[in-house]
C-alpha cells in the first residue's frame, strides 16, 4: 500500500483531520477513523495520520471528492435526540444513525455524542471550528443531564459524584449535582469523558435508567422529542463567544 507525505515532510498546509472540519465533511475524530480505515485519499494516495493537505490537493472519502461549498452559510441545528438514535455519521453500518434521521439536505455531523441509550439536545453542523471550540475541554464549557436511577440514593452518593469518581484510569472533574427526588438528580459537567454519566453512577452501585442532557453552554433544550430546529444568529454567537 502507497502512503501519501506526513507532516514531517510538509511544513506548510492543513492537517488531514483539521481540514476535514474546516471544509465541514466530519469532525476530527471521525475524520481519524476514516483515515484509520484508509478510506481518505489525497491526490488519489491514502493518508496517514498527520498528512498535510496542500493548496490545490483533491481530498478523498471513498473516491467521492471532499470539498467546501463557499456558497453555503454554515448550518447550526439543535436536535431533541430521542432513546435509540446513535450519534454517528456512518449512514452504511448504523442504521439508526442521526444523519438519516434528521435527513437535512446537506451533510452534517454532530457535535460530540450522547449514547444510544440516552436522549436530549445534541448540536449538529457543518462548521468545523465551532465543534472544536465547544468540544475542546480546556474551555470547561458546561452541559447539563438530568439523570434517573433504578433505586434511590444517598446524601453520600452526591458528595461523592460532586467532588470526583474513579473511572476509567483517571478521577472525575468536580462537577454539580442536586438532588430532585429519592433517585433523580441534576448534573452539570465541564468534562466529556465516554458514558461518563453512566460509569460514574455504576461506580457507586447504581444503574442509570434514564438519562437526558438539557443544556449544552448557553442553550436549552426546548423542542419535542425527535424534533430539531436551526439555531438563531445570537444562539450562534454566544455559543462561540462561551
Amino acid at each position: 500500500m502507497r502512503y501519501f507525505r506526513t507532516m514531517n515532510d510538509a511544513p506548510e498546509g492543513t492537517r488531514i483531520n483539521k481540514y476535514f472540519t474546516q471544509v465541514g465533511h466530519c469532525s476530527r475524530r471521525a475524520a481519524d477513523k476514516l483515515i484509520e480505515q484508509g478510506a481518505v485519499k489525497i491526490n488519489g494516495v491514502v493518508s496517514v495520520p498527520g498528512t498535510k493537505v496542500m493548496p490545490g490537493d483533491v481530498v478523498t472519502v471513498n473516491g467521492i471528492e471532499v470539498k467546501k461549498n463557499d456558497e453555503t452559510a454554515p448550518v447550526y441545528i439543535a436536535l431533541n435526540k430521542p432513546v435509540g438514535i446513535v450519534c454517528t455519521t456512518d449512514t452504511k453500518r448504523e442504521k439508526d444513525n442521526i444523519i438519516d434521521f434528521v435527513k437535512y439536505p446537506t451533510r452534517i455531523f454532530p457535535v460530540g455524542r450522547l449514547d444510544k441509550m440516552s436522549e436530549g439536545l445534541i448540536l449538529l453542523t457543518d462548521d468545523g471550528d465551532i465543534v472544536n471550540h465547544i468540544l475542546r475541554e480546556r474551555n470547561g464549557h458546561e452541559k447539563e443531564y438530568i439523570v434517573t436511577l433504578n433505586r434511590p440514593f444517598d446524601d453520600e452518593f452526591i458528595q461523592t459524584m460532586s467532588t470526583g469518581v474513579s473511572i476509567l484510569d483517571t478521577f472525575t472533574r468536580p462537577c454539580r449535582v442536586t438532588r430532585m427526588s429519592s433517585n433523580q438528580f441534576r448534573i452539570i459537567l465541564v468534562q466529556g469523558l465516554n458514558r461518563q454519566i453512566r460509569r460514574m453512577c455504576e461506580a457507586l452501585g447504581h444503574r442509570v435508567i434514564r438519562l437526558k442532557r438539557i443544556r449544552v453552554m448557553s442553550l436549552e433544550l426546548d423542542t419535542a422529542p425527535g424534533k430539531w430546529r436551526l439555531l438563531t444568529e445570537k444562539e450562534v454567537s454566544k455559543l462561540r463567544g462561551g
